[in-house]
């Protein structure tokens, strides 16, 4: 089975180094996914591409068409590596105009793992205390292992590909029963009011 995996990147040079973690994370998870016997198909989103179309979406509440295919392809995605580079200590405005963009329960149970860059080791907590709970409260599955890469941890190619491939191998693990938990129907939707409405209509038995 091909399992599609988005690498979602708020990085804005070109190159950027939000983009290379990026493709590193997606290529680690690719080679983890291929010795699990399934093939593994990248894309990679870049969202300084997307940026004007972002930004009228957040003012008129309507993704451009463009967008919305962009929107739809990270959603129905297996799997994705959500990369923002540091900005006061935080995830980018441009990474948060994107996730506001984002269907209300489109990203429950999609495995994600996350990453950060940024010019300062100082920064290395932001993926537990920004990055990580805005992925909680969307509902996704993160990986246990984030990834955040310094300017100098370029250098050290070697500890960094270690935490890159431990990260890349949790990815991997979480997709097959993830995807089959999203593919299962589900009976009642407990956020359907109209559901509850009509049970709690119910005249009550004596």
């Amino acid at each position: 089975m091909t399992r599609r995996v988005v690498v979602v990147s708020a990085g804005l040079g070109s190159p950027s180094s939000s983009r290379l973690l990026g493709d590193r994370l997606a290529a680690a998870a690719s080679r983890a996914l291929r010795a699990q016997g399934e093939q593994a198909e990248v894309e990679v989103v870049e969202l300084r591409e997307h940026a004007v179309d972002l930004a009228n979406q957040l003012v008129t509440g309507f993704p451009s068409a463009r967008l919305a295919d962009v929107l739809d392809r990270v959603t129905s995605a297996d799997a994705l590596v959500a990369v923002s580079p540091v900005f006061n200590a935080s995830y980018s405005g441009l990474f948060k105009m994107f996730v506001d963009a984002l269907p209300v329960g489109s990203l429950d149970g999609v495995p994600v793992l996350l990453g950060a860059t940024g010019g300062s080791a100082r920064h290395s907590l932001v993926i537990e205390h920004a990055l990580r709970p805005l992925f909680a409260y969307l509902r996704a599955a993160t990986t246990p292992t984030g990834v955040f890469a310094a300017t100098e941890d370029w250098a050290s190619a070697g500890e960094l590909e270690a935490r890159v491939e431990r990260a890349g191998r949790e990815l991997a693990a979480l997709v097959p029963g993830l995807a089959a938990a999203r593919a299962r129907p589900v009976a009642v939707d407990p956020y359907d009011v109209s559901a509850f409405s009509a049970r709690f209509s119910e005249p009550l038995s004596a």
